[in-house]
């Protein structure tokens, strides 16, 4: 664990970006870039910017979707998709280990699955992955969490689902003693200022009901180490950018790299912030990273130069 309890603050990115420290930027989307609907004030002039200090980018992102997806989303945002290396999602590596089969956990997983995924947000294709959907928990090998709003039918389709409804397959599934694997880690993500509660919510039911859960993104180092690879950079070239102090803050230490935390995005209103740009107090930043047991280095109110 790398506990910092120097955390630089930071009213803009400019002075860390052209000492050139670091060649690779990690990029949390959601609460950094765009709030899932707009971007940020000054979150595509910053991007441009860091591209000018010859920065890799990389987006990094709990999302249950594809990379080119991720990639898709941006420019339909109004983001330049040549200024990032690439995107790494919990979804795109989800896939990956899915498909290969090569790693020993996901090679004994079996192919019958019970899919809990996203009605309005867009149900999440298995194409290509020879896995079956299944209703019926007595039939199904492991549990796939892409979303929260509705369950996967044997035709493809997504039937919407309240909740507590998916809560209680979960029950039937801990039960059969079936493992989980959760394709995107958040609890909640910013969402035109609203918060709406993601997979990792439903995982860590199921792990506090005694399930077995394979997160396949932040804060597992799982995640960070494809960002490096991606870039082509070591950990001491490296840091992540993100506004969650459980996922992307936590999980840049768990790599060993360092970290920037934007504090208007889902831990605003515990920080006790109003409105966009404005800054956190110092102390209460620290006393937030101890209750998380997450350390950024450096903090900022926003993804701003």
């Amino acid at each position: 664990m790398m506990a910092n309890c120097s955390v630089q603050s930071l009213s803009g990115l400019q002075h860390l970006a052209e000492t050139r420290r670091f060649k690779a930027w990690f990029l949390d989307q959601f609460g950094v870039l765009h709030d899932g609907k707009k971007p940020y004030p000054g979150a595509i002039l910053t991007l441009e910017k860091l591209a000018m200090t010859g920065s890799k980018m990389v987006i990094l992102s709990n999302s249950s979707r594809r990379a080119s997806a991720t990639i898709e989303k941006l420019k339909s945002l109004g983001f330049d998709p040549s200024l990032f290396v690439g995107a790494i999602t919990s979804g795109e590596l989800t896939h990956q280990y899915l498909q290969r089969r090569d790693d020993a956990w996901f090679a004994a997983l079996g192919r019958s699955c019970i899919h809990m995924t996203w009605s309005d947000r867009g149900a999440i294709s298995l194409e290509g992955l020879d896995l079956q959907v299944v209703e019926n928990v007595g039939e199904a090998e492991f549990v796939l969490a892409h979303g929260t709003e509705a369950l996967g039918h044997p035709s493809g389709t997504a039937i919407p689902k309240k909740l507590e409804d998916l809560e209680k397959i979960l029950e039937q599934c801990v039960a059969k003693k079936i493992p989980m694997v959760v394709a995107n880690p958040d609890y909640v993500t910013v969402e035109a200022r609203a918060l709406r509660v993601m997979p990792g919510a439903l995982a860590t039911k199921y792990e506090k009901l005694g399930g077995e859960v394979k997160w396949m993104g932040k804060p597992d180092k799982i995640i960070y180490k494809a960002a490096m690879a991606m870039a082509g950079v070591d950990v001491s070239d490296s840091i992540a950018v993100g506004d969650s102090l459980h996922h992307d803050i936590k999980g840049a230490n768990a790599a060993g790299i360092q970290s920037a935390f934007i504090t208007g995005g889902i831990h605003a209103t515990e920080l006790g912030l109003d409105s966009f740009g404005e800054a956190a107090d110092l102390s209460s930043v620290q006393a937030l990273s101890s209750k998380y047991d997450a350390y950024p280095s450096y903090v900022l109110p926003a993804f701003t130069w």
